[in-house]
């Protein structure tokens, strides 16, 4: 799902944030347990790096510059995240690949390190920080307790540091940034496309990654950084402690189903207790969705909701099924407007209105870059203008 982070140099982020913290190299190798020039030649190699000069040397002490100031806060963020002194870049490279992949070939695979050098990356790291990270099952891996936060906190930390690097870069006026969106079905309808194409207009040189799946799906790499922030139908807030939810606009599912169904035609009144006599073909049973039905149709017809014989979140899958067969479907009329258009299929009011509400979650301590935030903004105003 997320691209392989490249093997940045932690002690060098370290000893940069203690310079900017403490404003004198003296001070800040004390901090980090280096000596003077360690600490000097960290910070050289990482403005060679950057490009840029992050310090003013003078008699006074080190001035942090704005790319500095820019860049300080997202390097403190991330060393807490690790939470060790004693990890390296390229044990967090080797460890996020290896829990991505599940198992040592599949990380291999995806970064192009050997499996010995990952292997002994993961067993470096696991020693010093002195826990168990994880368990062997044949030639795949199970993270252990301690290894999946070890996990979260390295792919947030690796998330702060991303997003550092292209706050510089866009400071040094060069094209960089990246927005990655979590994308649940109805938000891939006309919403998501429609500021897709005006954010591509206004932002040519920032890259945008869309991951499609489910809230279950998405939620795990939202909280591990992989994912910037999901749209979709949002979730009840007791469960999110850790995530924040904004509501943008409120969605209307209606009864859909092939043209000619006995139920399709609008002339004729709508008996609840007739839909309780057609296959449903409706997305699982944790899903807001399948809750709303079957609340409605608790509602509408007094008696207890029928069985569902298919559970299927795809609309393109849905669609297929509806063609051939007299089976119904509770979706956004959005999801299914070619379909609608074209006569394929027909839509109908529910018996009880339906409503749902959409909008955007993110981490409660989610800092966005600059194309991030303009992101977001541009999502609001194409909601307000009814493109949702």
């Amino acid at each position: 799902m997320a691209r392989p982070d490249p093997a940045l140099n932690i002690r060098h982020f370290a000893a940069f944030a203690a310079t900017v913290r403490h404003g004198s190299v003296t001070r800040a190798a004390r901090a980090v347990n280096l000596t003077q020039p360690a600490l000097t030649q960290a910070i050289a190699r990482l403005e060679a790096d950057l490009g840029c000069l992050l310090f003013e040397r003078g008699a006074g002490g080190m001035t942090a510059t704005e790319p500095a100031l820019l860049l300080a806060p997202r390097a403190e963020a991330a060393i807490e995240q690790i939470g060790s002194p004693r990890v390296t870049g390229t044990q967090v490279r080797a460890f996020l690949a290896l829990a991505r992949a599940g198992s040592y070939a599949g990380a291999a695979q995806d970064t192009g390190l050997s499996a010995a050098s990952l292997h002994r990356a993961v067993a470096d790291l696991g020693v010093a920080l002195g826990q168990r990270l994880i368990d062997r099952r044949g030639r795949t891996v199970l993270l252990t307790p301690a290894g999946a936060r070890r996990a979260r906190g390295f792919g947030l930390a690796m998330a702060e540091l991303r997003s550092g690097l292209a706050e510089v870069a866009a400071w040094q006026g060069k094209a960089a940034g990246r927005v990655v969106i979590g994308a649940m079905p109805l938000s891939r309808a006309r919403w998501l496309p429609e500021t897709l194409l005006r954010f591509a207009a206004a932002y040519p040189g920032v890259d945008v990654a869309v991951v499609e799946g489910s809230h279950a799906e998405l939620v795990g790499p939202l909280r591990d950084g992989e994912i910037d922030f999901m749209l979709g139908a949002l979730r009840e807030t007791t469960a999110l402690d850790d995530l924040e939810q904004e509501a943008v606009f409120e969605d209307r599912p209606a009864l859909v189903m092939r043209a000619g169904h006995p139920l399709a035609d609008p002339a004729q009144s709508l008996d609840p207790a007739a839909l309780q006599h057609y296959p449903w073909i409706l997305p699982g049973g944790d899903t807001p969705l399948r809750h709303y039905w079957e609340a409605m149709m608790q509602a509408a017809t007094g008696a207890p909701p029928p069985h569902v014989g298919i559970e299927c979140g795809s609309v393109l899958t849905v669609r297929q099924l509806l063609v051939g067969s007299d089976a119904l479907t509770l979706l956004s009329p959005a999801q299914l407007a070619v379909e609608l258009d074209v006569g394929l299929l027909a839509a109908r009011p529910t018996p009880v209105p339906v409503r749902r509400t959409i909008g955007m979650t993110h981490r409660a301590l989610w800092r966005p870059t600059a194309p991030q935030a303009a992101f977001v903004a541009l999502l609001r105003e194409v909601a307000m203008k009814g493109f949702a």
